[in-house]
């Protein structure tokens, strides 16, 4: 028992010296991803909650600078330059701060993610990268956990949410998918491309409404190596009819419609049968 007592005295002493209890946080950590296009944002920061308390102009003051959530500063991470309200943000880690007013929000993309919370006295304005200005809207709920989150999501742009009692603050953020998916495009074609890489980057092209006549090569290095294909076809139809060659897309979107059927494959035959209704129409006008 004497020895057992002994153990239990020396486990508390370690843990106090070295800090190494566990417990709940009142703030707990949180990590959101989002891909944009072929970039990726990331997001590090804490929840704090309303726990009844009036936030901005109170816990969080007006005028003050605030480590946008608990703890650590949050850390914001982009995998390619994005540009932010016609600042562009080169690809990298930073600390995202913020100064808030009743009115209008002073966000800060920082480039020193080294201080502890907002820095204090540490924080120097002189190694932000750029400041945007956003006007905080009015939520119709009361959001109790500090949430940042992302909507309005496209191949080039989203809004970076922040969420915290009544308050909403909206960012947009925009990427080059284009550049970088013509560099992707032209890598993956560089080295030993199948025929699902011509289709995928014939498809990109149709769907952006871009050289069309690319993607009808792409299209038809793709059928060549890769055989009659439902969706191949039917991308080629759409291309074939962006070029206005009608008959031409009535022809593939039978082919494609007739491996759909076969497969039983019933969306792409609606779809087929819409299209090729449309398009003989279409020549029939002409």
């Amino acid at each position: 028992m004497q020895n057992k007592a002994v153990l239990f005295i020396a486990f508390l002493l370690c843990s106090t010296a070295f800090g190494q209890l566990r417990h709940p946080k009142a703030s707990p950590s949180s990590k959101i991803e989002q891909q944009l296009g072929l970039s990726k944002i990331t997001i590090d920061y804490s929840r704090p909650a309303v726990k009844g308390r009036t936030i901005f102009g109170e816990l969080v003051p007006y005028g003050r600078i605030w480590r946008v959530g608990a703890n650590a500063s949050t850390k914001m991470t982009v995998a390619s330059d994005v540009t932010i309200k016609g600042n562009i943000l080169p690809q990298g880690t930073y600390a995202l701060y913020a100064f808030p007013e009743a009115t209008e929000w002073e966000i800060v993309f920082h480039s020193n993610t080294t201080h502890w919370g907002d820095g204090r006295t540490a924080y120097n304005p002189e190694e932000d990268v750029f400041r945007i200005k956003v006007t905080p809207e009015k939520l119709s709920y009361t959001q109790e956990n500090f949430l940042i989150t992302f909507d309005n999501i496209q191949h080039g742009s989203v809004d970076m949410i922040w969420a915290w009692e009544e308050t909403k603050i909206t960012i947009p953020i925009s990427v080059n998918t284009h550049d970088l998916m013509l560099k992707e495009i032209e890598l993956q074609l560089n080295d030993k491309p199948t025929a699902q890489t011509y289709y995928e980057a014939a498809r990109y092209l149709q769907e952006e409404a871009i050289d069309y006549h690319t993607a009808l090569d792409y299209l038809n290095k793709a059928l060549e190596l890769g055989g009659d294909t439902y969706y191949f076809h039917r991308v080629k139809s759409l291309v074939e009819a962006a070029l206005h060659d009608y008959e031409l897309a009535i022809d593939s979107a039978k082919k494609s419609l007739a491996i759909a059927e076969e497969l039983g494959k019933d969306e792409f035959v609606r779809m087929n049968q819409k299209n090729i209704t449309l398009w003989t129409e279409i020549l029939k006008k002409e």
